[in-house]
């Protein structure tokens, strides 16, 4: 198994987190024609900016399950924050079903380290 250390200047880590998070009661909004596709390079392009490496990303019609690889400067929280709030803006702006839900995603969220992970576990 090949393993993917990330280095810095200071620092050498493996920081893996498995994220599931649920939109707003737990509405079906992934049955929207596109919506999944733009979730997914909305999470993507947050993700570069965070210097966040996506493992990968799946979404149900009621919640999203996501591998990431993480430098140490970000807590889970941190990384919820930015792209809950990144997505939610932007989606609830270009999909007209949204735009009149206050909030897209739920407060809460599930996080757990994950050991080694690659897109086929």
């Amino acid at each position: 198994m090949n393993i993917d250390y990330r280095y810095t200047k200071t620092t050498v880590s493996l920081i893996n987190y498995h994220f599931v998070f649920c939109p707003r009661y737990r509405r079906k909004i992934f049955i929207i024609p596109n919506l999944e596709q733009r979730f997914k390079e909305l999470v993507k392009i947050k993700c570069e900016e965070l210097k966040i490496n996506i493992i990968a990303i799946e979404c149900n019609e009621d919640h999203v399950h996501m591998f990431v690889n993480c430098l140490p400067a970000l807590s889970p929280s941190d990384i919820m924050h930015k792209i809950k709030g990144f997505t939610s803006k932007l989606l609830r702006t270009e999909f007209a079903e949204l735009s009149k839900m206050p909030n897209l995603w739920t407060r809460s969220y599930f996080v757990s380290t994950a050991g080694n992970v690659c897109s086929e576990t």
